[in-house]
């Protein structure tokens, strides 16, 4: 007894020293809270008269590349300009109060020296602790100019201090909204990644934001309470793609000119290299009100019937199974047919009588591949599903970036399958595959059957430190054996020189591909005229370096004869093409060395004097100008400094548009472009003084 009497003494003794230090902790909070005072303010005034918050201050995201180096997106700074008059010593005070007022006043321009020195001693006087200077936010240029002020300068003292410079970061793009779906935007409110590269690659790019503790002043103004390491932010990673902005470029153009000339309601462009999966250009369009933008990615998420593109995964799975024979007969008669009560219909109305298995490709008959695979595959469903899957075409391609839908290709396991899928299935009807994944298969088929995942960032980047290197996938196993491989790439190249798409045939290079016209779903019917019209294929078609698919949805016009796919979609594939490969030297038979070519040309030419020393030397040509900077060729073959005086209109004559876009908009000109080629004429006269013209408006007559 007496041993627990014992502990419960000692128990009832912690209790009350407990209750002791609760009723001092009490004690002191209301001591604080009610009579301490802080620099002649009780606290309870501090805080009614502020307020302290954690707050959040957002790292500087990472930039966004392109291949050669070029900036798609980057987070350029600006900053809000603020002071604590109260910090700095009387002395200096007094001494640089003045100089600082003329300072702001020539960086802002809205108020003299003296109201902005006399708006800091105000503030002084008041011991205001924070006063905003001015609500412009200045540049990071302005930033640097004002490091080296009074009360700015970080190599100053404690005690000569004062100025705040507050960060905020806008997402800028180099080249406005070009491969804009593809680069991605940030959320307005959160500062994340939204669509595209941004979102895919949010962590690496956003870095790590900085959370503190900071006053809540007048006007909503926020100041760092303290301002140690833990306040200082780390900036984003860096991403390296591989998109090329010409062929971009290229590739914008092209689409948008067909869309606008077939009034279309959306296309997309996709240009990848074969060996690597590297993809050099994206480019998507939809049509709204009258004009074209980028507002959905059509070549990730666009799943829909691919038509007889599809056809090739039919030719190859009954090639792979040594089923057909090329040049075996296909009698498909007037190109009608009926099977299991769907009716099955070549384009072509008269029909193509019987042709060869490789006509049936060539000509893209849907009646001969019907029976192509009713010879084989219509007692073997499983198998032929097997083969697509073994092509890849069953599973996204894994591209890493957000937003890729996922395949719908039917399977005899799968709810709706009928006696007629396989039939639909053999040239592309009752599937939804997006542009991608089919660039992808025949993509493939270009590189001898290894399949290659699509690639759109090679490199991750901090500073000049390599985080990682995204290297090209190849399949481990290929799609298809060499021979079926290199049977597949004869009737793609056969489709080009005879088939549906001849008339894209270049005799300088060779093109392969497939068309195909899918007709589009309305209310669940197939509408006749209602086309989605699409090319894809590789070049060149001996050497393959490019693959690339087109796209133009819903094209309109009078003759339904000019919808298909080889009139509207293969165009395009072919204007693309055409420019990359003169665009891109490496492609080129290599030039003979011998004695030097003098160029002969009509017109006047004009230039930059070190790119035309480049061209001169690439070229072995004897025609390198003796002049520097911009130079004109006269009219006995001699080169002639072209100056370019400050305040007056440029001569652009004989330029390429591009170097007289350099020249005019570096000297705030808006140019209007009529016609193709150099420029032939300008609007307004070289030497005209840029001062006197109401607005600076000029229009270039290339030609």
């Amino acid at each position: 007894m007496n041993i627990k009497q014992d502990i419960i003494q000692r128990a009832n003794h912690v209790f009350y020293v407990v209750i002791l230090l609760a009723l001092s902790v009490v004690l002191r909070l209301v001591y604080v809270q009610y009579f301490q005072t802080f620099k002649g303010k009780l606290w309870s005034e501090r805080v009614a008269a502020t307020l302290i918050q954690r707050d959040t201050i957002r790292a500087m995201r990472g930039n966004i590349y392109a291949n050669d180096g070029s900036l798609l997106a980057t987070s350029l700074p600006s900053y809000v300009v603020g002071l604590d008059p109260t910090i700095a010593k009387p002395d200096y005070f007094a001494k640089k109060v003045d100089s600082l007022g003329l300072l702001l006043s020539r960086i802002y321009r809205d108020r003299s020296a003296r109201d902005y020195a006399d708006l800091v001693r105000d503030a002084r006087a008041r011991k205001r602790r924070y006063v905003l200077l001015n609500r412009r936010r200045v540049t990071f240029q302005e930033r640097q100019m004002m490091l080296k002020w009074p009360f700015f300068r970080s190599s100053q003292k404690v005690a000569a201090r004062g100025g705040v410079l507050r960060p905020y970061y806008e997402r800028y793009h180099p080249f406005a909204n070009m491969a804009k779906r593809t680069i991605g935007d940030l959320d307005a409110k959160t500062g994340r990644g939204l669509i595209g590269l941004e979102a895919s690659f949010q962590p690496a790019l956003a870095g790590k934001n900085a959370v503190g503790l900071v006053e809540v002043l007048a006007g909503g103004v926020r100041k760092p309470v303290i301002d140690g390491p833990h306040m200082k932010p780390e900036p984003g990673m860096d991403l390296y793609t591989t998109i090329d902005v010409n062929y971009q470029d290229m590739a914008e153009t092209a689409l948008r000119s067909a869309l606008e000339k077939y009034n279309a309601a959306k296309g997309c462009v996709i240009v990848m290299e074969v060996a690597t999966g590297e993809i050099r250009a994206m480019a998507n369009l939809s049509k709204k009100g009258d004009t074209y933008i980028e507002n959905f990615n059509h070549a990730l998420a666009g799943r829909t019937d691919p038509g007889s593109t599809f056809k090739l995964a039919t030719m190859m799975a009954l090639m792979e199974e040594k089923a057909i024979s090329l040049n075996q007969l296909v009698a498909t008669g007037n190109g009608s047919a009926r099977y299991n009560g769907l009716n099955i219909h070549d384009a072509s109305r008269h029909g193509k009588g019987t042709i060869t298995a490789r006509e049936v490709f060539e000509k893209s008959s849907n009646v001969g591949t019907h029976l192509l695979m009713r010879s084989y595959f219509y007692s073997r469903p499983d198998l032929y599903c097997q083969y697509l899957r073994r092509f890849h075409l069953t599973q996204p391609t894994g591209i890493h970036m957000k937003g890729e839908a996922v395949p719908i290709v039917r399977n005899p396991d799968m709810k709706g399958w009928s006696k007629v899928s396989l039939t639909s299935m053999s040239y592309g009807y009752e599937m939804q595959i997006t542009p991608l994944q089919m660039l992808a298969f025949y993509n493939a088929v270009a590189n001898g059957g290894r399949w290659v995942r699509p690639m759109l960032v090679k490199q991750i980047k901090l500073a000049d430190e390599v985080v990682e290197n995204i290297t090209p996938y190849v399949a481990p196993e290929p799609i298809c054996s060499k021979e079926t491989a290199r049977k597949a790439q004869e009737l793609l190249r056969g489709v080009v020189e005879h088939g549906t798409a001849k008339h894209i045939n270049n005799p300088h290079y060779a093109i392969a591909g497939k068309t195909g016209t899918a007709q589009k779903v309305i209310n669940g019917r197939y509408q006749v005229g209602k086309y989605y019209t699409s090319f894809i294929g590789y070049f060149p078609a001996d050497k393959p370096k490019y693959s690339m698919v087109t796209v133009v949805d819903s094209p309109q016009g009078d003759n339904i004869d000019l919808l298909y796919a080889g009139a509207v979609a293969a165009p395009v594939f072919k204007e693309v093409a055409d420019r990359i490969v003169a665009y891109d030297i490496r492609m080129h038979a290599p030039i003979r060395s011998g004695k030097p070519q003098t160029p002969t040309a009509t017109g006047l030419l004009a230039g930059y004097a070190d790119d035309l020393h480049t061209i001169s030397s690439t070229l072995n040509m004897n025609a390198e100008p003796t002049a520097e900077g911009w130079v004109e060729a006269s009219p006995n073959g001699r080169w002639k400094s072209r100056p370019t005086r400050p305040g007056q209109v440029p001569d652009v004559r004989g330029l390429t548009l591009r170097d007289a876009l350099f020249l005019l908009e570096n000297k705030g000109f808006r140019v209007v472009v009529e016609g193709r080629g150099k420029v032939k004429e300008q609007s307004i006269q070289p030497g005209t003084g840029a001062a006197g013209l109401s607005e600076k408006v000029i229009t270039l007559t290339l030609g």
